[in-house]
């Protein structure tokens, strides 16, 4: 079945707006970008949840396999989520099918969403990858793999106190004395490694069926030749050492500070054991993987806590079979479209709805981020998950499942996660061919140590040893894979819950070099619903307002409802008005009590007037009205003109805050209108903005982005179906949500403001900014580890310093990579963001 596209026109819902149709549509231009909605979303996007994986060459690997299937138009592997998204012609393949292709490079793979998903699985209740994030098989597997650390850590302990101790503990040194430490050894790193690190050489073997390697293969590699190496010394050591020999062979155990290495003539006589290196690079691997796994669900706990919003129960009013009506609590998946709900105080309101029933102040702050309760009555949408702070209501169900608000931001969020920044795309290069250098780094080291090394073949072959292992454990893909998706999961889920939607890596990344915001004026800069502004009259400025309220009253025009509403808003009684008649385009007639009323247009009023001078005395008004910004509405009373009341789309709260911030981050901001120039200029003064462009035709707007982006990465903030050219084309396009946004505009846009503040497209670029800032920290971290901890691992210093990096030392080091890496993208919650 074809995958549904997110309908972010949902989110109008927060704010009252009516229901919308599915959006869709292709996006990206001539860039041909790929995000949330997605360029094809609306039938060609399938997304897998994989298993298996260890390292990013695993996920280079899978990547490669599905870009190669036919039908497959790009495909992206997230090795931070354990996702993949494909972008396909429905026609030509499945869900299944790709999933099928996953599993025959000997991986899992399960359909979550798209082509070959159902409703449950490819939508809301897919969801739950996120509830596991940072587990692969669940609970359940969480815990084995805790009980599987805790066991081997406890067998490897003692492992480690023998082999390091050196005879200095009189227990250890009776044992050496005995024979018996090496065989203590054997026994207690054995199930460490077949048991504890099963999982390991079972990769690694399939992995070597497939004619490939992965992190796995390097640990397998490097923990068996220990492990061999050290059985075999155990149980036949004339092999490896003579009493000549020993010395030498404790020296190059010194450097590395390894098992035996100052144990006396005694100790020297023994061919030297590596048990302690395989049995603690198992355990510090095993505990990397807890750690990154823990780490990378923290990463990703946006998803959590925003499912976590969602009511479990609701308490539903159906009518028996007798007539009578009954309240019943259900569970909230038992909930079906047209269910009449109860929401009492302090209950969070099931699902989305329309009010029935009752009045009251709902707290709609995890949509919107307001924390001032909105007032809902008859006929208001509400939210689901949103709080009803006061009042009984009641609530018909408008919309369940997957088609929330709430599922449609948390599907937006988790895809978000899911999605690739360019700049991963060198980790990724990288990635692809890492583990086979290593193996021939591993190789190489091992070769030049057992001809170049001195001292005995023994002493040389432990050298050569102790090299290649540390040059195979130390090594670490993961760091660079985790580098990018980590810090992309937690910057996509800070702006989430500040109200930020940003529809993928791709958009964040081109979010951060912005140079110039356009903004749009009408419904973005300013409210989008005209307001009185001022009031001039000849004499009475209540009384003319009353007047003209009277007549409007009946007029459906945005104008003349701005002007009932301030009558209104100042407790004038209204009047019934005979002779109604609406002029279309200019303004209103009619009669008040005794009197004739017109309102309208100053050319409509001027014909209403009975004398020049009448009309001419509104020139005055009028003027001065316009040099404020307002549109005049101008009355006249029994033929004669008495006032015009100023009307404007008033400023929205912090945009003269937000051009100012902006500005101070190096952007040029820039006011796109069709509007008349004086009112452009007027708005443009008021928050601060140099540059205009009025009178633009919507055609044209696309136009002006164009050529803007000549100079620099823009952003073009919007709200109406005529933006939408100019959002496709910007750089990146930033829709106004809450109730202020039409659905084309935010299906345009790589960025949704879920509540119409001007404020979050501060957040956007800033969040942005300081979320690749970290990408970059990473890689570079991840890169630097691996370029400097191999060469050492390999004996660099030796020739200089006489210290080799013992295999023990080279595992905690590689365990501990990866999960500093997702350590520093955590790091990212705490910072400041604009």
């Amino acid at each position: 079945m074809g995958e549904r596209t997110v309908q972010l026109s949902v989110l109008n819902a927060s704010a009252g707006g009516t229901e919308g149709a599915a959006g869709g549509g292709a996006r990206g231009g001539e860039r041909g970008r790929d995000d949330a909605t997605g360029a094809h979303a609306g039938e060609g996007r399938v997304e897998l949840s994989l298993r298996g994986m260890t390292c990013a060459a695993c996920a280079a690997r899978i990547e490669r396999a599905l870009a190669a299937t036919e039908g497959v138009r790009t495909a992206s592997v997230n090795f931070a989520t354990r996702t993949a998204t494909v972008e396909a012609e429905p026609d030509v393949t499945s869900g299944d099918r790709l999933a099928a292709v996953v599993r025959g490079i000997g991986y899992g793979a399960d359909v979550v969403g798209g082509v070959g998903a159902g409703e449950k699985d490819g939508r809301w209740a897919g969801h739950s990858h996120a509830r596991g994030a940072g587990t692969e098989h669940g609970e359940a597997h969480e815990r084995a793999e805790w009980v599987r650390l805790i066991v081997s850590a406890a067998l490897a302990l003692p492992v480690v106190v023998i082999a390091m101790s050196h005879g200095a503990l009189a227990w250890v040194h009776r044992l050496e004395e005995a024979g018996w430490a090496s065989w203590i050894q054997l026994l207690l790193t054995t199930p460490v490694m077949f048991w504890g690190g099963r999982r390991f050489f079972v990769s690694a073997w399939k992995g070597a069926q497939r004619g490939s390697a992965n992190m796995d293969t390097l640990v397998a590699l490097g923990t068996g030749a220990a492990y061999v190496f050290s059985v075999v010394a155990t149980v036949a050591p004339g092999l490896f050492v003579s009493a000549s020999a020993g010395e030498a062979m404790g020296d190059a155990l010194q450097a590395a500070g390894g098992p035996n290495a100052s144990g006396g003539a005694h100790a020297a006589l023994r061919a030297p054991v590596y048990f302690e290196s395989a049995a603690a690079i198992i355990v510090f691997i095993l505990l990397g993987k807890r750690l990154e796994e823990r780490a990378t669900g923290r990463a990703g706990a946006a998803i959590r806590r925003l499912m976590d919003l969602s009511p479990r129960m609701a308490r539903v009013r159906r009518t028996e079979a007798g007539g009578g009506e009954v309240e019943i609590d259900m569970a909230i998946s038992e909930v079906r479209v047209g269910d009449l709900m109860v929401v009492r105080p302090g209950e969070k309101v099931p699902t989305d709805g329309v009010v029935e029933r009752g009045e009251s102040a709902v707290d709609e702050s995890m949509i919107s981020g307001e924390s001032v309760p909105v007032t809902k009555r008859h006929g208001d949408q509400v939210v689901g998950a949103t709080l009803n702070a006061a009042g009984a209501l009641e609530v018909r169900a408008t919309r369940i499942g997957a088609e929330t608000v709430l599922a449609q931001i948390v599907e937006l969020v988790r895809r978000a996660q899911g999605s690739k920044a360019p700049i991963a795309r060198l980790a990724d290069r990288v990635s692809a061919v890492f583990v086979p250098v290593v193996l021939v780094v591993a190789m190489v080291s091992f070769g030049v140590w057992m001809l170049t090394g001195e001292g005995t073949a023994s002493a040389r072959l432990s050298m050569a040893l102790i090299t290649s292992v540390s040059v195979l454990v130390i090594a670490c893909p993961c760091a660079m894979g985790l580098a990018t998706p980590t810090a992309i999961m937690v910057g996509t889920g800070m702006a989430a819950e500040r109200g930020v939607l940003i529809k993928g890596g791709d958009a964040l990344q081109r979010a951060e070099s912005v140079r110039t915001v356009v903004l749009d004026k009408t419904g973005t800069v300013t409210k989008g619903r005209p307001e009185v502004v001022s009031v001039r009259a000849t004499a009475g400025e209540d009384e003319l307002l009353r007047l003209a309220a009277s007549v409007e009253r009946l007029s459906e025009h945005p104008l003349a409802r701005a002007v009932v509403l301030e009558a209104e808003a100042r407790g004038l009684k209204l009047e019934e008005v005979s002779a109604f008649e609406s002029v279309a385009g200019r303004g209103v007639r009619g009669r008040v009590g005794e009197r004739s009323v017109a309102v309208g247009s100053p050319s409509f009023v001027r014909g209403a007037t009975e004398r020049a001078a009448d009309g001419g005395e509104l020139d005055g008004l009028i003027e001065a009205t316009v040099s404020e910004g307002c549109t005049p509405v101008c009355v006249a009373v029994e033929g004669r003109g008495v006032g015009v009341i100023g009307v404007a789309d008033t400023v929205r709260d912090g945009a003269s805050e937000t051009v100012s911030r902006l500005e101070a981050m190096g952007c040029d901001v820039w006011l796109l209108t069709g509007d008349d120039e004086r009112i452009a200029q007027s708005v443009a003064r008021t928050i601060g903005i140099r540059q205009v462009r009025a009178r633009v035709l919507p055609g044209e707007k696309a136009g002006v982005v164009r050529d803007l982006r000549s100079r620099g990465a823009v952003a073009m903030v919007g709200d109406g179906i005529n933006d939408a050219p100019a959002l496709a084309e910007a750089d990146v396009g930033i829709a106004m949500g809450g109730g202020g946004g039409t659905d084309v505009a935010i299906e345009s846009a790589d960025v949704v403001l879920v509540r119409s503040d001007l404020r979050g497209v501060l957040r956007a670029i800033s969040l942005s900014r300081a979320t690749m800032r970290t990408v970059r920290r990473n890689l570079f971290w991840a890169f630097a580890y691996n370029v400097v901890g191999i060469p050492i691992a390999a004996g660099a210093l030796y020739p200089f310093t006489g210290w080799l990096l013992s295999p023990m030392y080279a595992g905690a080091a590689m365990a501990l990579s990866s999960v500093s890496v997702v350590m520093s993208s955590l790091a990212l919650r705490w910072t400041r963001v604009e």
